[in-house]
């Protein structure tokens, strides 16, 4: 049942296109005091080369487990994976790329469609040629991150049997989703992400999120809570500020009522946890120990 709900889901996230190898270059090696870092171009899609960045942290035992950073949107299309490196004004200091190595683990991000070096055409001119096309910006961004986890599968300092993801806002919505379509993600973060489609159209909230994100018929075949429940058992925690209108709190408390339930029917109820905190669209300081402790303790 769960597998056919997963094939449905990824029938209307518009056709997907695959190489015949997966497989990735490594561009350029840089050492800190406390990490390595590749530069890498990935061919996982079959239509464009993918730039990526993997870091490891120094002296850490091996195979590592892996953390997949999936950077915001924000309007920013220069940022892209540079967000791992710099942060960026609604995250916290140091950089993700040092909190995650320093607890020893890896960790990874790519450039999704239309940002960094990916950048060239408009968002909202991918998503009508990829509509054209039978696909869906948000599928294509999705898919490339499922080729990313076949292309970590052919690293073997990689621990496969432990990969977590997190993000904030799209990139929130990414480690949700991407949980939901792929099993070999083991622990799920995300950061003013928890939307609930059907409470943001009753608050006449949609013109708060970008094109890329709607997916035709969704609704119309799926909720939002359908996708989420893929994600059980597995631990996932979800952080939200209280004040976040891109989150309507309404539609996050039903969402955390329900997969309360969801959880308990699994016989693992601590392995969800939905935290609403001080703050708004943002990572604050509190939401970093929280997401830390969460990795610790399930990765």
């Amino acid at each position: 049942m769960i597998e056919e709900r997963r094939r449905q889901l990824l029938e209307l996230l518009g056709e997907r296109s695959k190489p015949k190898r997966i497989f990735g270059k490594v561009l350029q090696v840089e050492q800190s005091s406390s990490y390595v870092l590749e530069h890498l171009m990935l061919n996982v899609n079959g239509i464009e080369t993918v730039p990526a960045y993997l870091a490891k942290p120094l002296n850490a035992d091996l195979p590592l487990p892996i953390v997949i950073y999936n950077h915001s949107h924000g309007g920013n299309f220069e940022l892209g994976k540079e967000e791992l490196l710099t942060s960026s004004p609604y995250l916290q200091s140091p950089p993700f790329i040092e909190e995650i190595t320093g607890l020893g683990y890896a960790v990874c991000s790519i450039d999704m469609w239309g940002f960094n070096q990916r950048k060239g055409k408009q968002e909202s001119e991918m998503v009508k040629e990829m509509l054209l096309n039978g696909e869906t910006l948000w599928g294509m961004r999705i898919f490339d991150n499922m080729s990313l986890l076949d292309y970590l599968g052919t690293r073997p300092e990689i621990n496969c049997n432990k990969i977590a993801t997190i993000g904030m806002s799209m990139g929130g919505l990414m480690s949700w989703w991407l949980a939901a379509l792929d099993e070999r993600i083991r622990v799920t973060v995300d950061i003013a992400a928890q939307v609930h489609l059907e409470t943001l159209i009753k608050k006449r909230g949609l013109d708060h999120h970008g094109f890329y994100y709607y997916i035709p018929r969704f609704l119309k075949d799926f909720s939002t809570l359908g996708v989420q429940e893929l994600i059980a058992p597995r631990p996932r925690l979800s952080l939200i500020g209280k004040d976040d209108r891109m989150c309507p709190i309404d539609g996050a408390e039903w969402l955390d009522e329900q997969l309360r339930k969801t959880y308990k029917e699994h016989d693992v109820p601590f392995n969800w946890e939905c935290r609403i905190l001080t703050g708004g669209h943002q990572e604050t300081k509190e939401m970093r120990e929280e997401w830390k402790t969460f990795l610790k303790k399930h990765l």
